[in-house]
């Protein structure tokens, strides 16, 4: 039998006494209105950025579980194999997929939600129907998507953003890199498109990441993506971690390439074509080769070129 969109999701006591604390709380407060930040980006968020900047966020900040979705019926667990844990001569542990909505307080005593966990490989519409559903029981606002996505970019230079919204007004101060293309799709980009249909505001910043560690962690992008959800929205966030685990990061990776006389020139070549387009100030110059943007056709390649790569990753398991 079909589920309805609401019974893909359970909603916990602490959900009751979330909205409880919303309806008791200021003026102030209920102006400046309720964010939702999720990190649902699946293939799409190169070396899991996005869904590093939801971990960090969780780490950093108090926060209560106020929902979890049904993962057993929303996950494919043969094309994301969870882990389990084998011991001697016996299973002891099934590390399940999980995608919950929680409840946090920023660094200035703000609440916001956050919706983290594995992209769902079924029941998209209905997915994103409960997650209306959500967004209007909690009164949201606004919602921020973070991902990130491989590019030829280099590693030396501050890690750019591609921004998106349902109103060019939400993302105004931010350059528009390219006109139409198709790629292959997402929950995030569905979620995106039928919140916009329904009146909500939604936007979303995708770090750019180095095609060449897209398959590896990059706790630059995951920094960038909590700097531009800080200057998104207001809330004050937790840095100081993700910037050490950067600046470690990119001594790891400089040793690296240095092994290497090709790798230092493919990066040389990058630096040139990154500090061209800084130098000239012009947005449409930011990836492109000779100081072309690159084509629809060559944009939606690296992004299938991706995907296809992410069949290759250790399996996940859950979030």
């Amino acid at each position: 039998m079909t589920q309805r969109p609401e019974e893909l999701v359970e909603l916990l006591p602490e959900a009751e006494r979330f909205l409880a604390r919303q309806e008791a709380a200021d003026d102030a407060a209920r102006r400046r209105g309720l964010v939702l930040v999720h990190d649902v980006a699946g293939d799409f968020d190169a070396a899991r950025a996005g869904a590093t900047a939801g971990s960090h966020l969780l780490a950093g900040l108090s926060h209560e579980v106020l929902a979890r979705f049904d993962a057993d019926a929303l996950v494919d667990y043969r094309a994301h194999r969870p882990r389990v844990t084998f011991s001697g001569d016996r299973y002891e542990a099934f590390l399940a997929p999980e995608i919950a909505l929680y409840a946090l307080e920023d660094d200035a005593g703000v609440p916001f939600l956050l919706l983290h966990g594995a992209e769902p490989d079924y029941q998209w519409e209905r997915f994103v129907s409960a997650v209306r559903g959500l967004v209007e029981r909690f009164g949201v606002t606004s919602v921020v998507a973070l991902q990130a996505i491989p590019m030829p970019v280099p590693h030396t230079r501050p890690v750019t953003v591609t921004a998106h919204a349902t109103r060019r007004a939400l993302i105004e101060h931010y350059p528009v890199y390219w006109g139409e293309m198709r790629i292959p799709g997402s929950v995030a980009s569905l979620l995106e498109i039928r919140l916009g249909e329904a009146g909500v505001d939604a936007l979303g910043v995708a770090a750019h990441v180095p095609h060449y560690l897209a398959q590896t962690v990059y706790p630059a992008a995951s920094l960038t993506l909590v700097e531009h959800l800080e200057r998104l929205t207001g809330l004050h966030l937790p840095t100081e971690s993700l910037r050490v685990a950067a600046e470690t990061h990119r001594t790891e990776v400089d040793e690296q390439i240095a092994r290497s006389a090709e790798n230092t020139a493919v990066v040389a070549a990058l630096e040139q074509q990154y500090d061209a387009f800084t130098a000239a100030r012009e947005s449409s110059d930011l990836l492109g080769s000779a100081g072309e943007v690159p084509t629809a056709e060559e944009i939606g390649a690296e992004f299938e070129r991706f995907l296809a790569d992410q069949d290759r990753k250790p399996p996940r398991g859950g979030e």
